[in-house]
């Protein structure tokens, strides 16, 4: 078995999976499922109401959870894949609790091929959450994942710097991270 289906047959059965992005190491749960899902939130010990944000493959699993405008389109293919979170309005086919009441989802696209595989290979979006306590620094190796989980996959030193979070709708930055400047100037453009 490759690591790419070892880490499908885990997400399948509400397990979760360390995965590498390009910023640190996330953890993984399919996101469709709800009891995944709460699982992320308690080995996290995250408060239920904090949004958690998704990862998906490609451009039609973003479009099957979010509603994207035509700006928002030009957005994520300028800076996706990549380390971006894009903030979207979210479609109703995703557990509630990830968007904590807010109508919104932040998502990502990883840049990191296996991610990608297994996101597409699973064939629905994973949580997109750093996989270490809440309130304690992001992993960017296997020593310094501090939960709990059922496969991890290995992605070598992280850089550790963390997405950028945009929220595409009120067109600004809600955590600044990697590719800052150049975001910003594309934001400045939509004005």
């Amino acid at each position: 078995m490759s690591v790419v289906s070892d880490a499908v047959t885990v997400l399948r059965r509400d397990g979760l999976i360390v995965y590498p992005t390009e910023t640190v190491y996330g953890l993984g749960a399919d996101a469709l499922s709800d009891y995944a899902v709460h699982r992320v939130y308690e080995v996290k010990q995250r408060p239920v109401g904090k949004p958690i944000s998704v990862a998906v493959s490609d451009e039609d699993m973003m479009y099957a959870i979010a509603e994207i405008s035509d700006e928002a389109w030009e957005f994520i293919r300028t800076f996706l894949p990549g380390p971006v979170t894009v903030v979207l309005p979210v479609k109703s086919c995703l557990p509630p609790v990830l968007s904590g009441g807010t109508g919104m989802i932040g998502i990502r696209m990883p840049q990191n091929k296996i991610t990608c595989d297994i996101i597409a290979e699973l064939d629905a979006p994973i949580t997109a959450t750093s996989a270490n306590l809440s309130g304690t620094m992001a992993p960017v190796s296997k020593e310094q994942v501090n939960v709990p989980y059922d496969l991890f996959i290995e992605g070598g030193e992280l850089s550790g710097t963390p997405s950028t979070v945009v929220d595409l709708a009120a067109r600004r930055i809600l955590r600044p991270g990697d590719d800052i400047e150049r975001i910003a100037a594309f934001l400045r453009t939509l004005e």
